[in-house]
């Protein structure tokens, strides 16, 4: 018998619930035609508009602060990406690399911290805050409801009142839900007309907080950033010193690059081979009084290259592109100012109008530029002996090409 009697309660709730939302249904049907008046509360709209404006700018800042934390654990792992690349190309026998070690450390350590604190003092900050929005939207959409029952429940008992033939007990009812509905809804009125302005208001304090606290941390984050950058800087100077007062060697390595524009740069060869990569002695020595003012660039002289005495004496005599007193002027085989024959190691691919194409095996005759002055540090000047053989004609088939692509064969 209880269980029915639960079963009961239950159905005439449900039924009581169906009863008030098709009541209401018809109230607003009523209202939005003109045939029943509705309560206005114009102070209260405009605390509602308040409301919802206040609930969107919140809800833009929370989802802008949490783009603006995955930037900066972005950013983490790109710094951390970049130390890594300077510990593992940091050699060991060079000065400073535990300073650098323990710089890129100090770097991620700070990175982390940084994060986390705008996530305690700025992102839950600011959950909390929107925390409270959806109960208060829902208790707004609640007030709405009771606001539409307590106008059906007036203007049913207005109808009682006004009808020809009055029922007293009907009446009386309909007084009885018209009072229980108006007590309903000026409750919850009451509530939201304290809390609504009180949230509106909050929003200043809320946003000087969140900012200060988000400018605060990247304030203190930047200050202990630039502590670390400098200490790297006064790492890498150090170095910068000990090595640029000594002498160490270069070697060209492998790279898929072609020469820059301008002042042309080899390109080094497809493989590191000894052969199409000789090692380049840089001595760091002051510059002599009286040399050169800054930016101009003289041309090397023959004496002070790596080629053989005889090469340099033939490139010595060289005007123009004859050779005065040398044997190799008579050799009507060969271009005027030949000095040597060299031998494509790997293809090269030509990227301007002024240079060879190479493939692997040809033989370049190599000869001296008319201007010593254009020739730019690793660039010789030839023309293949393919080419000679069949035109004969140096205007036209001469060109620069890098030496490190190719080896001395003759």
């Amino acid at each position: 018998m209880a269980e029915m009697g639960s079963k009961g309660v239950t159905a005439g709730k449900i039924a009581s619930n169906v009863q008030k939302k098709l009541t209401r249904a018809q109230e607003k049907v009523l209202q939005k035609l003109g045939k029943a008046d509705e309560t206005k509360d114009e102070q209260f709209e405009q605390c509602v508009q308040n409301f919802n404006k206040q609930l969107t700018e919140g809800t833009r800042l929370q989802k802008d602060l949490r783009t603006y934390l995955a930037s900066v654990k972005a950013m983490h792992e790109a710094s951390k990406k970049l130390n890594e690349c300077l510990q593992e190309v940091y050699e060991p026998d060079w000065p400073g690399r535990d300073e650098a070690s323990k710089i890129a450390e100090n770097n991620d350590l700070l990175w982390m911290d940084y994060h986390q604190k705008l996530v305690d003092q700025a992102l839950l900050t600011m959950d909390t805050y929107l925390g409270q929005f959806p109960d208060i939207k829902s208790r707004i959409a609640k007030r709405g409801r009771k606001l539409v029952d307590y106008d059906s429940a007036r203007h049913h008992y207005e109808s009682l009142q006004t009808a020809k033939k009055k029922d007293e007990a009907k009446i009386a009812k309909a007084e009885e839900e018209l009072v229980k509905a108006q007590k309903v809804f000026e409750e919850m009125n009451v509530d939201l007309q304290e809390e609504l302005p009180s949230l509106w208001n909050s929003r200043v304090g809320f946003y000087v907080n969140t900012f200060q606290s988000i400018a605060g941390l990247e304030e203190n984050f930047h200050k202990e950033m630039s502590k670390l950058n400098q200490n790297l800087n006064d790492v890498l100077v150090s170095l910068e010193k000990q090595q640029g007062s000594s002498t160490f060697t270069v070697k060209a390595q492998p790279s898929d690059n072609t020469p820059a524009k301008g002042n042309k740069s080899p390109s080094p060869p497809p493989d590191g081979s000894p052969a199409a990569t000789p090692d380049i002695t840089v001595n760091h020595e002051p510059e002599p009084a009286g040399g050169a003012a800054p930016g101009a660039t003289l041309p090397k002289s023959p004496s002070q290259t790596s080629l053989p005495a005889v090469v340099v004496e033939t490139f010595s005599a060289t005007v123009n592109g004859t050779v005065e007193g040398s044997s190799t002027a008579g050799r009507l085989d060969l271009p005027p100012g030949f000095m040597f024959k060299v031998q494509a190691q790997h293809d090269y691919t030509a990227t301007d109008t002024d240079e060879l194409q190479l493939k692997a095996g040809d033989v370049v005759l190599v000869i001296p530029f008319p201007n010593p002055e254009e020739q730019d540090e690793g660039w010789l000047m030839g023309v293949k002996e393919s080419d000679w053989n069949q035109h004969k004609e140096l205007e036209k088939c001469r060109g620069v090409f890098p030496e490190n692509f190719t080896e001395r064969v003759q």
